[in-house]
């Protein structure tokens, strides 16, 4: 049996590693002729998938439009193509980078810690 809350906090931290590794790699490439920056996108995917009631779909068939699982919504790696181009080609702005790298440190945190605090209720509850 699968706890939502819990499968939550993990997708988001699954998500976090991967926004960490490709913001890094986005700031690695900065003088890389012609490297063109990685966006990870899973909020909003998400979002659609709970808010059109795709998540609560029973899945019988591998066909069927949804997901019957927080685990089944997949983050998508895609190219950034709103930023300006730069003299070399790529599309790197390392303001934006770390202003995105920030961001995700805080939302890593958030998560850790509402996992942590999940964890300590149920350390409780067992304990008394």
């Amino acid at each position: 049996m699968s706890n939502v809350s819990y499968d939550l906090i993990k997708k988001g931290l699954d998500v976090a590693s991967i926004r960490q590794k490709s913001i890094s790699s986005n700031i690695a490439n900065i003088n890389t002729p012609n490297y063109k920056v990685n966006k990870v996108e899973f909020e909003k995917i998400l979002a659609d998938a709970v808010g059109n009631g795709k998540v609560t779909m029973k899945k019988t068939n591998d066909m069927h439009y949804g997901v019957e699982r927080i685990e089944d919504i997949e983050p998508i790696v895609e190219k950034r193509k709103t930023t300006y181009v730069n003299d070399n080609g790529n599309n790197v702005d390392i303001d934006l980078e770390m202003t995105e790298l920030a961001a995700n440190e805080i939302y890593y945190s958030t998560l850790v810690q509402q996992l942590n605090a999940r964890l300590g209720n149920l350390s409780y509850v067992i304990n008394k």
